[in-house]
């Protein structure tokens, strides 16, 4: 309501995209709201935000479409020559183990696509609790046991567990860190005990710039938000043109194609 007040959202506006705290159904009452106050001028007024329901004008893979894209980044630079002699590693995700901050949609899905191309997540830290077990963790298993518990605290397949302080597990050593939830998590006061060869940035903003300029002496490379999370951005991009096309994607030559 604040923002319709002040002109600030809209399709020709400012199309808002989903975040840390939100998922499709807190996209779909901003939806709604905006709908009821300027449905009745705006014809695109359902573009006005990103992450909706798929029947309430969202679109196929948009909830997975940021983990996916931090996935897709890795990949390609563990292909890229250029950049794993910088760092230090052989070719492909196979085998690299991962540190992943942050396991809620970005983090999950990353480590879910990860696991799948041979990928080792061997950390996993929350807001609350955190687990290792340096001979992998079970992705879907963590998943499962966060949801119905809302912590980690006593997750079966850990080695090792911290409640104390969470963050500190960030340190682990592994080939790749993940930060995947709040910005400035990477920072001056605990950069210097971070022991990955690479920060793939999962979050908006994840590193200081003071923490960027130490980790780049120390040879370790910080691929940023702006390439490693762009897709969720690219997939709301669709569901934006989606909703001021007023057909769904494929809608056109579906029955044509059966």
């Amino acid at each position: 309501m604040e923002l319709i007040k002040k002109n600030f959202i809209g399709a020709a506006v400012d199309c808002l995209g989903p975040d840390m705290g939100t998922n499709e159904q807190v996209m779909t009452w901003i939806k709604d709201t905006y709908q009821q106050v300027k449905g009745e001028q705006d014809i695109n007024s359902e573009g006005c935000c990103t992450g909706k329901f798929i029947q309430q004008g969202g679109i196929k893979g948009r909830a997975e479409s940021t983990g996916l894209g931090v996935f897709y980044a890795i990949r390609t630079l563990l292909n890229t020559q250029s950049f794993v002699d910088k760092v230090g590693l052989t070719l492909g995700c196979k085998d690299k183990t991962f540190v992943v901050q942050g396991f809620g949609a970005v983090g999950y899905w990353a480590s879910k696509f990860l696991e799948e191309e041979g990928g080792i997540i061997t950390t996993v830290c929350e807001y609350n609790s955190a687990i290792h077990n340096p001979e992998g963790l079970n992705v879907q298993a963590v998943k499962d046991y966060m949801v119905a518990n809302g912590t980690l605290d006593g997750f079966p397949g850990a080695t090792e567990q911290e409640l104390e302080n969470p963050l500190s597990f960030m340190s682990k050593e592994c080939d790749g860190l993940i930060p995947a939830a709040t910005e400035k998590s990477i920072h001056k006061g605990n950069v210097d005990t971070l022991k990955c060869k690479a920060v793939f940035e999962g979050a908006n903003g994840p590193t200081t710039f003071a923490a960027e300029a130490s980790l780049t002496e120390r040879g370790i490379v910080v691929a940023p938000d702006m390439l490693v999370n762009g897709g969720g951005v690219t997939c709301s991009y669709f569901e934006w043109l989606k909703n001021l096309d007023h057909v769904a994607p494929g809608k056109m030559t579906k029955k044509y194609e059966e």
